[in-house]
């Protein structure tokens, strides 16, 4: 009896077609939407440009029960939440503050490691610049923030609009900039994951603050069940995922066979590829990438890409000719209020970025943000045009990235979507003669990129399954 019992356990726990019991479930990103290099387009047909991406492929939609006591149950994971992060607080006072914790009647409430807290994250908010004149009511988040209380920064306390970072317990094993101690936080209004500071960073300079939310239950959540399977996979038991072992890189991939690969590139090769005698491969979208990063591991402190050492990483020189390891392509569009020319990438090597040396005043290559950050880059373009990056860290443009691609999940096909939506004038305006977007042959006109609302009804748009790419994967 002892045996059949334990038999049918590891069979619930670690089967991959048990979604609804896996003790690290991944929800969908709830990106509904596809986009080219630019634009939202009409979903694009198996063989067709920027076909594969996240919105033809459906997975575990989020799900919620508001609980009426502060709490908030997520359903997919068996994470309960505080519904209200209150008001910001240094990292040291958030850890205290989640040990004193009564909310809802508990008493073992805890500071959500980094994968707890990006299992919230949604790609159907849209970030935006924070220097330009918004309606931030108008914005969507990348939280559902009609179950979770959100804020964005308050411009006047000096703070920009996008400040919205959230803390969790997970520190970096290196350091960050100029010998930070850093922790990795999201970042719930422009939608990415980078380290921040721990303590103070300079003299005279007070601890930076975050908004923080405590999170119960399921301690198992972002901990990878990894196996290698002896034919070039790993399968993850804690996802039902299953991985190639090695990489672009490892299999000569692109124009100059080094790996390397612009998205729309990625998602084309990750679609035709045959590995391991399976040809249903698919570039994985951005919480699905994410769950592979191994937070105990960094290229300065174990000498190695931040993943477990079953998998093979091309290694790379990055832009201080120091060896590095790559960032990593998913299939999630990165979308601002004016666009969808950026798509979701996890630095798997330093998230670099060039920063001003305080003593020599030169441009200077730093780890800012930290291995297995996740931020964004421009789906198309020359990346030598833009030698000292974006943004006030200076975040390194590459363009062309790496691949590791996925199969099984809960991912399904699916082959049609929502209605386009209509262009907004201010994307109208941005786009001008010498900067058309590329036109889809399916549309001649360029939609908006995003809808300021949640994902309509399943049955107010098709979800056929019944393509080429549907009987491939069944």
């Amino acid at each position: 009896m002892y045996h059949i019992f334990t038999a049918t356990l590891l069979l619930s726990l670690f089967s991959p077609i048990a979604f609804a019991q896996l003790p690290y479930t991944i929800v969908d990103t709830d990106q509904i939407r596809c986009y080219d290099n630019r634009t939202e387009i009409v979903f694009p047909k198996s063989g067709q440009p920027f076909f594969g991406q996240d919105a033809q492929y459906t997975g575990n939609t989020p799900k919620y029960k508001d609980n009426r006591n502060g709490t908030i149950s997520d359903l997919r994971t068996g994470l309960m939440w505080t519904k209200d992060p209150g008001k910001k607080v240094t990292w040291g006072t958030a850890m205290q503050n989640a040990k004193k914790c009564k909310v809802g009647g508990y008493s073992d409430w805890r500071l959500p490691t980094v994968k707890e807290l990006y299992s919230l994250i949604l790609f159907s908010g849209n970030d935006f610049d924070p220097q330009s004149q918004q309606n931030l009511n108008a914005m969507q988040p990348f939280i559902d923030r009609s179950y979770f209380n959100f804020s964005y920064g308050d411009t006047s306390k000096n703070e920009r609009s996008i400040d919205s970072q959230f803390a969790t317990s997970t520190i970096y094993k290196s350091t960050t900039m100029q010998g930070n101690k850093t922790m990795f936080g999201v970042n719930f209004a422009d939608g990415r994951i980078k380290g921040y500071p721990v303590g103070a960073t300079r003299p005279g300079r007070g601890e930076k603050t975050y908004y923080a939310l405590f999170v119960r239950g399921n301690t198992q959540y972002g901990k990878n069940r990894f196996k290698a399977n002896n034919d070039g996979t790993v399968t993850d038991f804690a996802t039902g995922l299953t991985w190639m072992q090695v990489d672009s890189g490892h299999l000569r991939a692109g124009k100059r066979r080094d790996g390397k690969l612009n998205w729309q590139e990625a998602l084309a090769w990750s679609e035709n590829l045959t590995y391991a005698g399976k040809s249903d491969w698919r570039l994985p979208n951005a919480k699905e990438l994410q769950s592979l990063v191994d937070y105990e591991r960094s290229p300065d402190t174990t000498r190695s890409a931040a993943i477990d050492p079953l998998f093979k990483v091309t290694p790379i020189k990055n832009g201080a000719g120091v060896k590095d390891y790559p960032y990593y392509w998913s299939s999630t569009s990165h979308c601002r209020d004016i666009g969808a020319q950026a798509a979701v990438y996890v630095a798997f090597g330093r998230a670099t970025g060039w920063m001003t040396n305080r003593q020599t005043g030169k441009k200077q290559l730093f780890d800012v943000h930290g291995a297995g950050a996740q931020r964004s880059d421009t789906k198309s373009g020359d990346a030598s045009k833009i030698p000292y990056g974006r943004g006030p860290q200076g975040d390194v443009v590459r363009i062309d990235n790496f691949v590791r691609c996925v199969r099984g999940g809960a991912a399904e096909p699916c082959s049609v979507g929502p209605k386009l939506e209509p262009v907004p004038q201010q994307q109208r305006r941005s786009s001008g003669t010498n900067s058309q977007p590329p036109q889809h042959p399916r549309h001649p006109m360029p939609p908006r990129c995003f809808g300021m609302g949640r994902r309509p009804p399943r049955r107010s748009w098709s979800n056929s399954r019944r393509g080429p790419r549907a009987r491939r994967l069944q």
